[in-house]
C-alpha cells in the first residue's frame, strides 16, 4: 500500500529566527512528487556521510512559494511541484533574492478513479469537464450558469445514474491545477462547440474560465494527502477521487482508474502519450543553499541513479523521461542554469 510512505515523513519546526547550522535538507510541496522524493531520501540517507533529507507535503504552491520565501537555513532548500512554476511566482522568487534552478524529474498522470466494487466509468475528457467545471452552458446555448448536473447520468445515459460526487485536491495542488487546465479548459471548453463558442464571447478565447471548479458539493476538497481520498473510496463505493497515476498503481488492489476517451490510465498510455491527462513534476533547487546546506548536489544526484525505466521510481509508478531529457536535466544538475521568465513561456 502507498499508505507506507507517510510514515517516513519527519516533522520540521519552523520559527521566526534562522536555524543555525542545519545539516540536513529540507524539502516540502506537492503530494504526488513526495512519495518519489522520499524514496530518493531514503537511498541518500543510506550513506552515512548524508543526513536523511526531510520531505514533507503540502502541495506544488507551497512548495514553491516555499522555496522562494527567503535565503536562510530556516527556509526550505528544494521546493517540489506537479505543476510548473509561473512566471508571477517565479516574480516572488525575485522580491527575496532568490535564484533557482528547475529539474524536471519524470511525467504522472491524473487519474479519476473508484472502487473496484462500483463499474468502471468509461467517459469522455469533455463530458468529464461538463460534470466538474463551475459553469457550463444554459440549454439556449446563449449564456454561462451555474452547473447543474446532480448525476453522471444527466450528461450521457450510458453513465451511472448515481450522483456526482468527486474528491480531490484543493486549490493549492498542482494536481488540481492541471486538471482543470487538461480538463476543464482544455477537453472540454476548447473542444465542446458551444462552451468554445461562449468562452470567445466572454473574450476568454482559450477558455481559461473554465478552470473553476464546482463548490456546490459534487466536487469536494479533500486535502493535500492524496491516501485520504483513496482511503474514502474504500469507504464508497459511489464516490471518485481524483489524483497521480502513481497512487493508483499502489493501491490497485481496491480501485481502478476511469478510461478517459476510451484509454485507461496505465503506466504504457501514459508514457506513450496516449493517455492525454499527464503532465510533468519537478523540483525547484535554491541556489544560495547549495553548498552552505550539506547534500544537495549528492540529493540532486541520487535522483538520476533511479529515475530509468526499470529504476525504483518507475516501480513506484512515476513515468520516466526519455534518455535526452534525463541526460539534459543532469547537465542542469552541473551547470546550475538560473530559472527565467523566459525560459516559462
Amino acid at each position: 500500500m502507498f499508505i507506507r510512505f507517510l510514515s517516513l515523513t519527519l516533522i520540521v519546526v519552523v520559527t521566526t529566527a534562522p536555524a543555525i547550522g542545519r545539516d540536513y535538507i529540507s524539502i516540502a510541496g506537492s503530494s504526488t512528487v513526495f512519495p518519489f522524493a522520499t524514496i530518493i531520501a531514503e537511498k541518500l540517507g543510506q550513506n552515512p556521510a548524508v543526513k536523511t533529507p526531510v520531505v514533507e507535503s503540502g502541495g506544488s504552491s507551497m512548495g514553491k512559494k516555499g522555496v522562494c520565501d527567503g535565503i536562510g537555513t530556516q527556509f526550505i532548500d528544494i521546493g517540489n511541484a506537479s505543476s510548473r512554476m509561473k512566471p508571477k511566482e517565479l516574480d516572488y522568487c525575485g522580491k527575496f533574492g532568490v535564484a533557482l534552478t528547475e529539474i524536471k524529474v519524470g511525467y504522472d498522470g491524473i487519474v479519476l478513479a473508484n472502487s473496484k466494487k462500483a463499474p468502471l466509468l468509461r467517459i469522455s475528457g469533455s463530458d468529464l469537464g461538463k460534470a466538474l467545471a463551475a459553469e457550463v452552458p444554459d440549454q439556449t446555448g446563449k449564456k454561462w450558469i451555474p452547473n447543474p448536473y446532480k448525476k453522471w447520468s444527466e450528461l450521457n445515459s450510458a453513465y451511472p445514474d448515481i450522483a456526482i460526487r468527486v474528491y480531490g485536491p484543493p486549490t493549492t495542488s498542482g494536481t488540481r491545477a492541471s486538471f482543470a487546465e487538461l480538463i476543464n479548459q482544455k477537453a472540454y471548453c476548447a473542444k465542446d462547440s458551444v462552451a468554445k463558442a461562449l468562452s470567445v464571447a466572454r473574450d476568454d478565447k482559450k477558455g481559461k474560465k473554465c478552470r473553476a471548479m464546482r463548490t456546490d458539493g459534487a466536487y469536494i476538497e479533500a486535502g493535500e494527502q492524496d491516501n485520504l481520498i483513496v482511503q474514502k473510496l474504500a469507504e464508497d463505493s459511489t464516490a471518485y477521487g481524483i489524483f497521480g497515476f502513481s497512487y493508483l498503481d499502489q493501491n490497485s488492489d481496491s480501485i481502478q482508474g476511469s478510461e478517459l476517451d476510451g484509454v485507461a490510465p496505465t503506466f504504457e498510455a501514459i508514457g506513450g502519450g496516449e493517455y492525454k491527462a499527464s503532465r510533468a513534476l519537478y523540483f525547484y533547487v535554491k541556489h544560495a543553499h547549495i553548498g552552505v546546506v550539506p547534500g544537495i548536489n549528492e540529493f540532486m544526484t541520487e535522483w538520476t541513479k533511479h529515475w530509468g525505466d526499470d529504476g525504483i521510481l518507475a516501480d513506484a509508478g512515476m513515468i520516466p523521461m526519455s534518455r535526452a531529457e534525463r541526460k539534459e536535466m543532469m547537465d542542469r544538475m552541473n551547470d546550475l542554469p538560473v530559472l527565467k521568465k523566459g525560459d516559462l513561456k
